[in-house]
C-alpha cells in the first residue's frame, strides 16, 4: 500500500513547537503578535523611528542651537519701531481711505491750457505727450475722504488719458495727506484700495491648501502665519533698532525654519536631518554673501526706497541689509529642498533596508540632481522676473551685456540669484549624505527584517520563544557597506 508522505514542516519551527499557524517574524526574535496576526509592518505607512541612541546624538546638536536661537531672539527683540517725522516722499506719507463720488468727462485743454507745449513745439517726446493729452478728454474726479479727522471732505483730481490709473465712480482709493501743503491741495490720489480682492485670493488659497493638504494643510498655514508675525514683529524692528542685520537675519530665519519644519512635519528624526541640512546651508549662504557682498562693493542703497530708508535710519547697515534679505529669500526654497532630498533617503531604506549608507546616498543624489535643475531655474526665473521693468530700460538703452551686469542694480540680483543657488545645490549632497549617515547608522543598531518578497526567508533564524541562529552559517545577516 502507497503513502503520501506528509509536508515537510518551516524550518524556522523546531520539532517541540505544537502544530498550529507560524506566528510571523518581527526581526527581534518575537512573533510580532502586537501587529493583530501581520507580518508586513515594516513594509508600509512611516519609517519605523530611528534608535535611541541616534536620537541623543541628533538633540546634543540641535537642543543647544534652538536655545541659542531663544536666546538671540530675547537678547536682540525690539520695544517696537522706533518713531520719526514723516517725509511726505513715497511709502513715509500719511494715507488716508477714499471713495470716488463722481466722474466727469472734459476736453483737456479745458482743463488745463498750460499742458500744450509752447510755440507749438513737438519735436520732442514731451511736446507730443502734451499736445495729445491737450487734444484728448480728461477726467475730472470727485473724492471723498472716509477715514480720519478729515472724513467726509471732498476734494477734485484730474486725470489725464494717457495716465495708467484711471478712476470710476464709486472706486475706493488711497490718498495721501501733506498737512503743510495749501488747503486745496492737502489730499491727493496714489493708489487704488485692492484689500478686497487680494483678501479674497488669500481666501481661496488657504482654502485650496486645506482642501488638498488637510491637516498637513492646516499646519503650513500656522507655520506660515508665524513667520510673518517673526518678520513683522522681530526682524524688521529689530533692524530699525539698529542691530546687525546679518545677525538678526540668521536668527530670525532660524527660528523660522525651526517653527515652519518642526510644525509642517513633526517631531521627528527625519524632520531634525532636514533641519540640520537646512542650517548648514544657510551657513554657506551666509558666507559667500559676507565674502562676495562685500567683494564686489554691492551698497544696497539702489533705488528711491533703498535710499529713503538710509535716509530716515542712517544706522542701517545697507549691505548688511542685502545679505539679511539673501538669506530670508534663500530659507523657503532650501527648505522644500532638504525636506524632499531626507524623505527620498528615508523612503529608499524603507524599500530596501539592506541598502548600506554608500547606496543610500548614490541613489538619494540622483533624485537630488532632477531637484537641483528645476530649483534653480526656478530661482533665476523668479528674481529675472522681478527685475523685468530694468531689464527691458537696459534693452531700451541698447546696453551691452557686461554694461548691464556691471551696474549696481543687475548686479545685486545676479550675486543674490548665484549665492541663493550655491547654496540650494549644496544642501543636495550635504542632506542626502546626512539622512544616509543616519539611517544606515540605525540599521546596525536595531535593523529591521527585510520585506516580504525579497527572495530571503522572513522566519528563518527566529521563533516564538526565543532567536535563533540561521542554519546556513549568516549568510542572512546584511553585510555592511
Amino acid at each position: 500500500m502507497t503513502t503520501t508522505e506528509p509536508p515537510l514542516p518551516p524550518p524556522s519551527r523546531p520539532p517541540s513547537q505544537p502544530p498550529g499557524p507560524t506566528p510571523p517574524s518581527d526581526g527581534t526574535g518575537h512573533g510580532g503578535h502586537g501587529h493583530g496576526g501581520h507580518g508586513h509592518s515594516h513594509s508600509h505607512g512611516p519609517a519605523a523611528p530611528v534608535s535611541k541612541h541616534l536620537r541623543k546624538v541628533i538633540a546634543a546638536v540641535l537642543i543647544p542651537f534652538a536655545a541659542a536661537v531663544a536666546v538671540g531672539l530675547l537678547v536682540l527683540w525690539p520695544g517696537g519701531t522706533p518713531g520719526h517725522e514723516r517725509t511726505g516722499v513715497g511709502f513715509d506719507r500719511q494715507t488716508q481711505a477714499a471713495k470716488v463720488t463722481k466722474v466727469q468727462e472734459l476736453p483737456c485743454k479745458d482743463l488745463s491750457p498750460s499742458q500744450t507745449p509752447p510755440n507749438g513745439d513737438t519735436s520732442t517726446a514731451e511736446g507730443q505727450s502734451a499736445q495729445s493729452r491737450a487734444a484728448g478728454t480728461c477726467k475730472r474726479a470727485t473724492v471723498e475722504v472716509s477715514s480720519g479727522k478729515d472724513e467726509g471732505r471732498t476734494f477734485t483730481e484730474i486725470i489725464q488719458p494717457d495716465s495708467p490709473r484711471q478712476l470710476r465712480q464709486g472706486q475706493q482709493v488711497v490718498v495721501a495727506y501733506e498737512p503743510k501743503a495749501p488747503e486745496g491741495l492737502q489730499y491727493s490720489v496714489t493708489d487704488v484700495n485692492r484689500k478686497f480682492p487680494m483678501a479674497l485670493l488669500a481666501g481661496i488659497f488657504a482654502l485650496a491648501v486645506v482642501v488638498v493638504g488637510r491637516l498637513r494643510g492646516v499646519m503650513a498655514l500656522v507655520a506660515l502665519a508665524i513667520s510673518f508675525m517673526v518678520l513683522t514683529f522681530f526682524i524688521l524692528p529689530a533692524i530699525l533698532q539698529g542691530s546687525n542685520p546679518l545677525v538678526v537675519a540668521v536668527i530670525g530665519a532660524s527660528a523660522i525654519m525651526l517653527i515652519a519644519l518642526y510644525l509642517c512635519h513633526g517631531l521627528t528624526a527625519r524632520t531634525s536631518v532636514a533641519v540640520l541640512g537646512t542650517l548648514i546651508s544657510l551657513l554657506l549662504i551666509g558666507l559667500l554673501g559676507s565674502v562676495f557682498i562685500g567683494w564686489a562693493s554691492l551698497t544696497g542703497n539702489t533705488d528711491d526706497n533703498t535710499g529713503l530708508i538710509h535716509g530716515l535710519y542712517p544706522s542701517i547697515d545697507m549691505s548688511g541689509l542685502l545679505l539679511a534679505g539673501v538669506i530670508i529669500g534663500s530659507l523657503g526654497v532650501l527648505d522644500d529642498v532638504t525636506v524632499t532630498q531626507t524623505s527620498a533617503v528615508w523612503e529608499l531604506h524603507q524599500a530596501n533596508p539592506t541598502m548600506g549608507w554608500r547606496g543610500l546616498y548614490r541613489a538619494g543624489i540622483r533624485i537630488g540632481r532632477d531637484h537641483i535643475a528645476s530649483v534653480v531655474n526656478t530661482l533665476v526665473l523668479a528674481y529675472a522676473g522681478a527685475a523685468l521693468p530694468l531689464l527691458l530700460l537696459f534693452s531700451i538703452a541698447q546696453s551691452s551685456v557686461g554694461t548691464v551686469a556691471n551696474s549696481e542694480l543687475v548686479a545685486e540680483e545676479i550675486v543674490r540669484t548665484l549665492i541663493g543657488s550655491i547654496g540650494l545645490v549644496a544642501s543636495v549632497p550635504v542632506t542626502t549624505a546626512l539622512a544616509a549617515l543616519v539611517v544606515s547608522a540605525d540599521r546596525t543598531i536595531g535593523s529591521p527584517p527585510p520585506p516580504p518578497g525579497t527572495g530571503r526567508p522572513t522566519g528563518t533564524g527566529a521563533t516564538a520563544t526565543g532567536p535563533a541562529r540561521p542554519s546556513h552559517g549568516g549568510k542572512g545577516r546584511r553585510r555592511k557597506r
